[in-house]
C-alpha cells in the first residue's frame, strides 16, 4: 500500500478511534505513525491499540510505527473553596503550599519547585495563559502577585512559568513506569515532554537503551535556547506548538517552528509539526481554510510529518480527518512551485555523505524512477532523505524496529528485505522491489545505494544502477 506523498501523517489514537476496525480505516486513509498520548488513557487502553495497529500492519502490508508520547510533569493550582473566584487587572493574591482550599486572598500552588524558580517580576501564566501573574514578592513557600489579567481562576488549573528553567527532570515517577511499560510492548519511538536542556534527552536516552528512538518535543523557551545541543540526543524532534504558544507571544511561534524545522533537517532528523493543525475537525468534517493553510505550509518547510492530536483521538471524523491531511499534503506536493520552495527552507546540510548527495545528484539530472536503499540502521535512508529527492525512497531493512522508525522519515517507504548475498542479488532484488511495489515503470532506472559489507552497520560504498523489471502478471 504505496502513498503517493512524500510527508507523512502523526495519528493520535483515543476514544474516537478505540478498536481494530477503527484503526485498519486510520492505516488505510494513510496514517504512517499512531500516536499513543500517554497523558490520557490507561495501560490497557494502550496494550490493546498497540495490538489493533499491529494487527492492521498485517493488513495493509506496510510497516506502521508507533509512537509512546510521555505525559511530563503538570503544574496545576490548587483547588477554591467555591470552585472558582473572580479576578481583574490589579487584583492581589497568594500562592502558597498550604492544600486548604483557597478564596480569593490566596490558593495553594502545590509545587515547591516552581517557588524556586520565581523571582520578582516572573510572569506566571494560569489557564493557557487566559490569566497572568506579575510576582511582587516571593518565597521559598510562597509568592504574592498581581494580577495583569484574567476574569476568573478555578480548581485545578495548568500553571506555566515562562522563560525559566524548572529545577527538576521532566521525567516524573508516572513518565518512569508508562516508560517502562511502553518499551515492554515495543514502541518505536518516544517523545520526551518538558524537555529543557539536553542533560533532560540523555536521562531519557539512557533509559531507553537504544530499545526505541527518542524525540524531544520543543514546548518550552528554555529549549528553544538550548536546542542545538538537545538535537545532538535526539533521533527526531516535534514542534509542541500548543504548550510553546502558551509561553511565547502568538506572533513568535511561527517563527520558532521555522528555527526548529530547518535546524532538524540540516542534520536529518525527522520532524514533526504538531497541534491544532485541523482543530474545527474535531466537531466537523472539514477544516477552515486557514487550519489546510496550516497544514500545505508545513509541508511547503519540508516538515517529514504532520500530526492530527484531538481530530482523530476524541473527535468525531477521525478518518475524514486523516483523509483531509493526506489531500493538502498530496496536493502541496503537486505544485510546480513546491520543490524550490522546500529547498529554500533547508539551511544547508551537516556532514553531507558523497555517495549519499552523489545518489541524489544522479537521480535528479536523469529521468530516475526511485531510488533503493539498502540499510542496517535506517541511516543512510535517512542521510539520504535529507537531500528531499523528488524521487521515491525505498528503504530495504532486514530489522523490523529499524523499518517501523523509518516510517515517520519524509519520502521512505520501509519494506523488509534480507541482507543481500552479493551486488548482482542486491540489484535483482532492489529493482525487482520497486516494481511490484509500482515504484518504477519496466525498464525505468532506479538507484541502489548500499554498503558493503553487506548486513553491518556503516557508510554507503556502493552506488549502482539498475532498470526495473516488467511486473509480474496478476
Amino acid at each position: 500500500m504505496i502513498r503517493a506523498r512524500h510527508a507523512r501523517i502523526v495519528s493520535t489514537l483515543g476514544p474516537a478511534t478505540r478498536g481494530a476496525d477503527k484503526v485498519l480505516s486510520l492505516a488505510r486513509a494513510g496514517a504512517d505513525v499512531f500516536r499513543l498520548n500517554f497523558s490520557h488513557g490507561s495501560h490497557e487502553d494502550h496494550a490493546a491499540a498497540f495490538a489493533d495497529v499491529r494487527a492492521a500492519e498485517a493488513i495493509v502490508e506496510r510497516p506502521l510505527a508507533m509512537l509512546a508520547d510521555l505525559q511530563g510533569p503538570k503544574f496545576r493550582l490548587g483547588l477554591f473553596a467555591d470552585g472558582r473566584i473572580a479576578v481583574s487587572p490589579g487584583a492581589r493574591i497568594r500562592l502558597d503550599l498550604d492544600p486548604s482550599p483557597g478564596d480569593t486572598r490566596r490558593v495553594s500552588m502545590p509545587h515547591p519547585e516552581l517557588f524556586a524558580a520565581l523571582k520578582v517580576g516572573s510572569q506566571l501564566l494560569i489557564d493557557d495563559g487566559r490569566v497572568r501573574l506579575t510576582m511582587i514578592a516571593t518565597g521559598a513557600d510562597f509568592a504574592e502577585a498581581e494580577v495583569m489579567q484574567g476574569e476568573s481562576l478555578s480548581n485545578r488549573k495548568g500553571v506555566a512559568l515562562p522563560g525559566a528553567i524548572i529545577p527538576l527532570s521532566p521525567l516524573t515517577p508516572k513518565d518512569r513506569q508508562d516508560l517502562a511499560f511502553a518499551l515492554r510492548l515495543g514502541v518505536d519511538w518516544v517523545a520526551l515532554s518538558f524537555v529543557q536542556r539536553a542533560a533532560d534527552m540523555a536521562e531519557l536516552r539512557r533509559l531507553v537503551e537504544g530499545k526505541a528512538a527518542v524525540m524531544a518535543k520543543i514546548e518550552k523557551p528554555a529549549a528553544l535556547a538550548d536546542l542545538e545541543p538537545i538535537l545532538d540526543l535526539c533521533d527526531g524532534v516535534m514542534v509542541a506548538r500548543g504548550d510553546l504558544g502558551v509561553e511565547l507571544n502568538p506572533e513568535d511561534v511561527p517563527v520558532a517552528q521555522k528555527i526548529i524545522v530547518r535546524a532538524a533537517r540540516r542534520r536529518g532528523l525527522p520532524v514533526i509539526v504538531a497541534t491544532q493543525m485541523l482543530e474545527s475537525m474535531i466537531e466537523a468534517p472539514t477544516p477552515t481554510r486557514a487550519e489546510a493553510s496550516d497544514v500545505a505550509n508545513a509541508v511547503y518547510e519540508g516538515a517529514d510529518a504532520v500530526m492530527l492530536s484531538a481530530e482523530t483521538a476524541s473527535g468525531k471524523f477521525p478518518v475524514e480527518a486523516v483523509e483531509m491531511m493526506h489531500r493538502i499534503i498530496a496536493r502541496v506536493e503537486r505544485d510546480p512551485n513546491w520543490p524550490s520552495l522546500m529547498d529554500a527552507e533547508h539551511g544547508g546540510v551537516e556532514e553531507a555523505d558523497a555517495l549519499v548527495v552523489a545518489a541524489y545528484s544522479a537521480a535528479d539530472s536523469g529521468a530516475t524512477a526511485c531510488l533503493a536503499v539498502y540499510t542496517t540502521t535506517g541511516m543512510t535512508a535517512r542521510r539520504l532523505a535529507r537531500e528531499r529527492p523528488l524521487q521515491p525512497i525505498l528503504a530495504l531493512v532486514s530489522n523490523a524496529d529499524a523499518a517501523r522508525r523509518l516510517c515517520l522519515v519524509w519520502g521512505i517507504e520501509p519494506r523488509l528485505a534480507d541482507a543481500p548475498t552479493g551486488v548482482d542479488q542486491m540489484t535483482q532484488v532492489a529493482a525487482a522491489m520497486a516494481a511490484d511495489l509500482g515504484l518504477a515503470e519496466p525498464n525505468s532506472r532506479i538507484w541502489i545505494l548500499a554498503g558493503t559489507p553487506f548486513g553491518s552497520p556503516g557508510a554507503a560504498n556502493l552506488l549502482r544502477l539498475a532498470h526495473a523489471p516488467a511486473r509480474k502478471p496478476i
